[in-house]
């Protein structure tokens, strides 16, 4: 007990220290901006926004670290509430919808599920809706992970329609909005976990090389000002995993301390938004988990930076596309690593096969696989506002490959947005598969998929390139 009330009081001197130096960080706060009051034609860019509580029951199994069975992580109390936060945009007749949710994944089935429903109570098409998660490993999981993780039925059933609620109450509050959208380079908030000697954002050209590990740092910053009666409002986007607690207590993560510091200096709750962060952990490297203050405090200085140097956004047309990617699945190393297990099962219990009841539980279940799909489906989509657009995608993507993504497109700001519409795990470079990394040898089990071959990463940068630039308007 004295545990927990020394951590309160040392976060309530936190918060209140960082709401103070609002002032410092930009005289009369955040937002300079005036509200044009653009007419309501049928060419209006108009936002709304809805968030509802889904913070999990105490005892309820968590997910993103690993556990024995009969010894899961469980909620044992609340740091912070956990949410999901929708947006509808509407221009003319194209509506979107895009929600972000504080759990640490979502199944291509929820998903499916959800965008159906979502689809029947507000006539949003059901390509435009897109629903990412925000990867926290403080909370319970929508898709299935082999201890990692549990199903609470209850939860998911509750959250599922909650979710549908947040974009109902998002279309009831659309408005008028003016669009800015800004960036800035956020040094101390993210750094890459797989590698000391890594490369930054900023010398990434045509020329880098996957061979080496690289770090996006840029944060992007969408800010929809809707005049005098409606509240503002501010998503952003910045890759780091919400990874640095592991305790019992249910929340956000670092997400939820910048959440709490912009709320308290303005009349807006930042949305966030994850990029590609597969190899990539929250603060500047101590610890390696990353400290969720630390991290926070170096993210609202990023979000201050994008704010003061947005540029204002004014789309003639709302664009949507989507598409499904088959990527190639290594049966054959699968297969072997099965023969491996079968010949000998008491030598499977480290390494990539984590430790005994975790390798038996793997092998019961792929043995199962069909043999015949040798192709994993996965959906990217794009949402193209002005020359401005939010690539989503499914994937822990390496930062080299979304770095390179970005390179190619022909959009002024590609966001990469992943954890999207479905989880399929890490998409890594070749020399992970070559090293049987974590990234490449461990999550496809825990995932209960077969690993990707090597090249996987390389043909997903490929066609998500070709995508993006033949559906650019």
């Amino acid at each position: 007990m004295n545990k927990i009330i020394i951590q309160q009081s040392t976060r309530r001197k936190f918060l209140g220290q960082a709401a103070s130096a609002g002032s410092l960080l930009g005289a009369g706060g955040l937002f300079h901006g005036i509200y044009a009051g653009e007419s309501s034609s049928a060419e209006t860019l108009k936002a709304g926004e809805g968030t509802v509580d889904i913070t999990p029951q105490v005892g309820t199994v968590m997910a993103g670290f690993h556990y024995k069975p009969g010894s899961e992580r469980l909620v044992g109390s609340v740091r912070d509430k956990t949410e999901a936060r929708a947006i509808v945009l509407q221009l003319g007749k194209q509506l979107a919808a895009i929600v972000s949710i504080d759990v640490c994944a979502i199944s291509r089935e929820s998903t499916r599920r959800l965008q159906k429903q979502i689809s029947k109570k507000t006539g949003i098409p059901v390509d435009a809706i897109r629903l990412c998660v925000t990867h926290t490993h403080s909370a319970p999981t929508l898709r299935f992970f082999r201890l990692w993780g549990g199903l609470p039925e209850k939860y998911i059933a509750e959250t599922e329609k909650r979710i549908v609620q947040a974009v109902e109450i998002a279309k009831a509050d659309l408005a008028a909005a003016d669009l800015s959208i800004g960036k800035s380079r956020t040094e101390g908030a993210n750094f890459n976990r797989t590698r000391k000697d890594f490369k930054k954002d900023i010398d990434f050209n045509a020329q880098s090389s996957e061979k080496d590990r690289w770090l996006d740092t840029v944060l992007h910053t969408l800010h929809f000002e809707r005049g005098p009666k409606k509240k503002n409002l501010l998503w952003y986007q910045f890759s780091a995993h919400p990874v640095c607690y592991a305790d019992g207590e249910a929340g956000p993560d670092w997400p939820g301390i910048v959440a709490e510091i912009i709320s308290k200096q303005e009349n807006v709750t930042p949305s966030f938004l994850q990029g590609h962060a597969g190899d990539v952990n929250p603060g500047d490297g101590t610890p390696w988990r990353g400290e969720a203050e630390q991290t926070a405090r170096q993210v609202v200085v990023g979000i201050r930076q994008a704010l003061s140097n947005a540029q204002s956004v004014k789309p003639s047309e709302l664009r949507i596309a989507t598409e499904e990617i088959m990527l190639p699945l290594d049966l054959e190393l699968m297969n072997s690593r099965m023969e491996q297990y079968r010949k000998n099962p008491e030598k499977c219990a480290s390494g990539s096969f984590v430790d005994a009841p975790f390798a038996k539980a793997w092998f019961d279940d792929a043995q199962k696989w069909n043999s015949a799909q040798t192709d994993l489906p996965t959906t990217v989509s794009l949402l193209q506002l002005g020359n401005n657009g939010l690539l989503f995608h499914s994937s822990e993507l390496f930062s080299y490959y979304g770095l390179q993504i970005q390179l190619k497109s022909s959009l002024e700001n590609t966001m990469m947005v992943g954890y999207t519409d479905g989880f399929i795990g890490y998409l890594t470079d070749p020399t992970s598969h070559k090293n049987g990394e974590y990234a490449a040898s461990v999550v496809p089990k825990l995932l209960n998929l077969p690993p990707f071959i090597p090249t996987a990463t390389q043909i997903f940068s490929s066609e998500v390139t070709s995508f993006l630039n033949k559906n650019i308007g």
